[in-house]
Formats: structure tokens, C-alpha cells, sequence
């Protein structure tokens, strides 16, 4: 039917032929690669596990609190290595989790290193090192919350990535201390989460030929967790995914972004100052107002078109100009201030013939304020400009996440269980 529009692309399928395009397009110079490979190492690893719809879920949690117990019990092989003394895990390992999910090829578990054998400074860089190569974490307790749950728990949520708790070994607690366990850590939660209680290796007592009682390892009671992992990788695992891919995207274009304006940092400067100069001299000795404004703009546009030319973007002076507009609200109170200076300047020499000359002398402080205040906020103009250019080179991925966040009620609402991550993907928006 040739009447018929075709059917817009999923919002999964939008997100990877965005990033698709956007990777391709990428272009890093040998400096930036150096600077940033390992950011580009794991944003190439994402960027590849959302092509092959393949996502991982990291269990992190204090040295024995049993996370490779979990795997093996969910997995059901005793594929990882258990200590529960001293806890085995000295790295990250990956293993598949044989479930079928719609939508995905491959769910992969991944055990990590006990987070209480490192010092606070580097729970921290283990927590965002484990987020950001994860598309959702299983923090795993055996007990109330400890210090150093509660720290990893701050980075993990700051770092927006979706989250859950999961008690295990709660077969060494009776049902009612064990509902008293849950309430006593969701009470000490900053936000609300699930809680999932398992036993990995739950342990029961048998009475041996001798007369001795020993306790032996029974069956693993893991389907609450099963279930409850099942049911939301089915309900929004390629969502998960994609999102996770959009924002990994997104921190890397900032990671850009900031680089490019550490290293061009100096020349900007020296250009934003010339201007501010220049525009300073022809805003102090003009006495009409209206030039004042006319000259002003004509500064910025040329300090725009100027700082286009150093980062590479060109950029035309009707462009430079709606730049500038845009920006026009940050700069409005000290446009304000300028307007007024320049009203009174006029004024005062308007005054000259009937003062006899005597309002000549409160107009030259006005006019040294007036340069002033032009040599402000021409830096501050400078300044907001220069981030603003950068932003638009290949900031594909976070005006996405953007208007998904706005206009998707799904995405919408998955963002708001994760405040952080609403927060950090739509700072580009708010004043």
C-alpha cells in the first residue's frame, strides 16, 4: 500500500543506528586516543555488546558475602571458585547465564573482587570501573549494611546505573528475624530498591554414622532471584541495554569535550582576551548608545567565528549570531547592567552643553566601568561559547538520551527509578 507510512524505528533500534552513525563518524586524533583509549575501550565494548544484544549484570559486594556462590547456584555449575573464608575472586570474571530472554542473545553474570580488601579511594574507582561496564549491578550483603556497603552503594548510585540488593545466606536466619533483617536495611536505603533474599549454599545439618551432627550444602534456593532478574530483563533488558549504550556514549563525547578545551585552553584564552580588549576600547570611547550595542555584537560574532575556526567547526555569521542569542540569557543581568551604563554615559554627554561642560567628569568613570564590565562579560561569553561549539560536534548520543528522557514515557519512567541518571542526562537543559 504506497499510501501508507513506513513504521518509525523502535526506540532500542533508533539508539543503535544513532550510534552506529555517530561511532563511525568519530574522529580522534592521536593525542585524544592516547588521552582516552581506556574510555574508548570500554565504549567500543558496549557499543559491541548492544550490536550483539548482549548484557551483562556485575555482582559486587564485600570479600565472602558469596557472589561466585550466587553465579554458580543461578548458572547451576560450580563453575567459579568459592572460598568462604577468605573469598577466591581477585579479578573480574564473565560467565553465561543460560536463560532465554526475548530480545537477547546472551546474559552474562560477572563476579568481582571483594570491595572491603582495597581502601575507600579505591572501593570508589572499583565501583565506577564495575558501573560502567555493566548494564546493571547486584550489590550482594549477607548481613545489615556495612560501612563499606553503604560507600560502595553512594558511587554505584551516583554513577545512575540500575541497581538491587540481594541478601544471601538468609537460611541462617528464622523467617520473622529474617523479615526484621530486610526492614532494618531497607530502612538505612538512600533510595528505595529491590531486595531480593537468597542461599547460594544453604547448609543443613545430618547426623553422621558416628553420632556427630556436620552440616552439608543443600539445594540453592535462588528462584525468588531467578525470577525477579528474569522478569525484569524480559520487561526492559534491550531498554536496559540501549540506554546503558546511549549514556556510556555520552560520557565519552564529554570526556572529548572536556579534553579538546583543556588543550586548546591557552589559544582560546588569548583570543577570547583580544576581543574582550578590543571590545572594551570601542564600548568606552563610543558615545551613542546604539553603536555601543551594534559594536558589542559585532565583537562576540567575530570571537565566535574565531573560536569555530580553532576547534574545527565552521560556522557562518548568521549562526554565530543565533549562538550568541542563545546564550543571551546567561549574560542577561549583565546586559542589563551594561544597558543601563551605557544610557547613563549617553545622558551625561547629551548634559555637555548645558552643563558647561561639568557632566564630562562623572561620564569617564561610567565609560572605565562600562569597559569593565565589557572585558566580563566578553570572557564569560568566551567561555560559554567555546563549551557550546564542542557540544555540538557529534553530541548525538546525549540529545538523544535527551528527548527520550522527554518525550518517551517508557524511557521516561525507567529514568525516574534512577534520579541520578535523570539528573546527569538532562544537565545540558537546566540553567
Amino acid at each position: 500500500m504506497s499510501g501508507m507510512q513506513p513504521t518509525p524505528p523502535h526506540t532500542v533500534e533508533r539508539c543503535q543506528l544513532l550510534l552506529e552513525h555517530w561511532r563511525s563518524q568519530l574522529q580522534l586524533s592521536p593525542r585524544d586516543q592516547g588521552l582516552l583509549g581506556g574510555e574508548l575501550r570500554l565504549l567500543d565494548r558496549q557499543l559491541q555488546r548492544l550490536q550483539q544484544q548482549r548484557l551483562r549484570i556485575a555482582l559486587f559486594g564485600r570479600v565472602g558475602v558469596g557472589k561466585s556462590s550466587l553465579i554458580n547456584a543461578l548458572i547451576r555449575r560450580p563453575l567459579l571458585a568459592t572460598d568462604v573464608a577468605h573469598g577466591s575472586t581477585r579479578h573480574q570474571q564473565a560467565v553465561d547465564w543460560p536463560v532465554e530472554i526475548a530480545g537477547l542473545t546472551r546474559v552474562e553474570l560477572v563476579d568481582t573482587p571483594g570491595i572491603d580488601e582495597i581502601d575507600a579511594a579505591g572501593r570508589a574507582r572499583l565501583a565506577s570501573r564495575v558501573a560502567m561496564g555493566a548494564d546493571l549491578v547486584l550489590l550482594v550483603v549477607d548481613s545489615d549494611l556495612t560501612r563499606a556497603d553503604l560507600e560502595a552503594l553512594q558511587t554505584l548510585l551516583e554513577s545512575g546505573k540500575p541497581l538491587q540488593l540481594v541478601l544471601n545466606r538468609s537460611d541462617r536466619w528464622p523467617e520473622q528475624e529474617r523479615a526484621e533483617l530486610l526492614r532494618s536495611i531497607r530502612a538505612r536505603l538512600p533510595v528505595d530498591l529491590p531486595i531480593t533474599a537468597a542461599a547460594a549454599a544453604p547448609r543443613s545439618p545430618q547426623i553422621q554414622a558416628d553420632g556427630r551432627v556436620r552440616s552439608t550444602i543443600t539445594t540453592p534456593q535462588v528462584q525468588d532471584l531467578q525470577k525477579q532478574l528474569c522478569r525484569q530483563l524480559e520487561n526492559e533488558g534491550t531498554l536496559l541495554l540501549a540506554i546503558q549504550s546511549l549514556r556510556q556514549a555520552d560520557r565519552f563525547q564529554r570526556a572529548c569535550q572536556a579534553l579538546r578545551l583543556q588543550q586548546h585552553r591557552r589559544t582560546a584564552q588569548s583570543l577570547i582576551g583580544r576581543y574582550a580588549a578590543a571590545k572594551a576600547t570601542g564600548v568606552a570611547v563610543n558615545p551613542v548608545m546604539a553603536l555601543d550595542m551594534a559594536g558589542g555584537m559585532a565583537c562576540d560574532t567575530a570571537l565566535v567565528l574565531q573560536l569555530s575556526r580553532l576547534y574545527n567547526l565552521p560556522m557562518t555569521p548568521a549562526a554565530a549570531r543565533l549562538l550568541l542569542t542563545r546564550l543571551s540569557s546567561h549574560n542577561a543581568l549583565l546586559g542589563g547592567v551594561q544597558l543601563g551604563l551605557a544610557a547613563l554615559k549617553q545622558a551625561l554627554l547629551l548634559l555637555v552643553p548645558v552643563s558647561g561642560g561639568a557632566s564630562m567628569a562623572p561620564a569617564a568613570p561610567v565609560a572605565v566601568a562600562q569597559a569593565a564590565l565589557a572585558v566580563h562579560a566578553s570572557r564569560r561569553t568566551g567561555r560559554l561559547v567555546a563549551q557550546q561549539l564542542l557540544r555540538r560536534r557529534g553530541g548525538q548520543p546525549g540529545s538523544l538520551l535527551r528527548r527520550l528522557a522527554e518525550r518517551d514515557p517508557v524511557v521516561h519512567h525507567w529514568l525516574l527509578r534512577w534520579p541520578k541518571a535523570l539528573e546527569q542526562d538532562l544537565q545540558p537543559l537546566l540553567p
